[in-house]
């Protein structure tokens, strides 16, 4: 039973950990991150990402344009593309990792204490992966928060708003932490004993010695 649960735990864990993985990539390049919506123009829609702002026309259709500087860019902006890769590459390792420690790949079977570690740290690869994710995605809807309630802008002024890649990148965040946490809680459950066929073997090749000798078998 304790087996079952283990490998039950690995495989959401994994799965859960993949699913963020692939919701952050998707977060990273989505336009997404702010809208913007014109009282004048209700038919101009702009959105704003970590790579281009974007505006919509019912007319014209989508148009972007990439951001010109890097330094140019705000603070929450740079430091945001850097923690989004970095959360990208983390999830990545720590998929990789995980893999080969579960208990269903035969890759390294006799290894056990190996499997162990590569599932522990596989585990809290995606956890830090899931911070990566989360850090960048509340600073900008920190940000955006306090520029909408800016005492100092004028009512008449446009206000950015939340974009569909925060709340995106939120589920990303926790899908990896979930996910890092439910692979690092089956590496702590102790193995299951050996299956039959494999403590026939064992005691067997333990009889061995005795009967080439000649001497008796001291289990008898």
């Amino acid at each position: 039973m304790a087996l079952i649960f283990r490998t039950v735990m690995q495989s959401v864990g994994l799965l859960l950990s993949f699913l963020g993985w692939i919701l952050s990539i998707t977060t990273t390049y989505l336009p997404h991150w702010k809208n913007l919506n014109l009282d004048l123009n209700e038919m101009e829609n702009w959105i704003m990402g970590l790579w281009q702002t974007c505006v919509t026309q019912e007319e014209v259709g989508m148009q972007c344009k990439d951001f010109d500087s890097f330094l140019a860019l705000p603070a929450e902006l740079r430091v945001s593309r850097i923690l989004m890769f970095l959360s990208n590459g983390l999830g990545f390792l720590g998929l990789l990792l995980s893999g080969f420690g579960l208990d269903c790949l035969r890759i390294g079977e006799g290894q056990r204490d190996l499997k162990r570690r590569l599932l522990i740290l596989g585990g809290v690869l995606s956890w830090a992966s899931g911070i990566a994710a989360l850090v960048p995605v509340s600073w900008v809807a920190h940000k955006t928060i306090q520029e909408f309630w800016d005492e100092n802008v004028p009512d008449f002024v446009p206000r950015w708003e939340f974009g569909e890649a925060l709340f995106l990148g939120w589920f990303a965040g926790l899908s990896l932490l979930l996910g890092g946490c439910l692979l690092n809680c089956a590496a702590c459950f102790s193995h299951a004993p050996l299956a039959s066929g494999h403590y026939a073997v064992a005691q067997i090749q333990t009889q061995c010695p005795y009967l080439e000798d000649g001497t008796a078998d001291p289990q008898v």
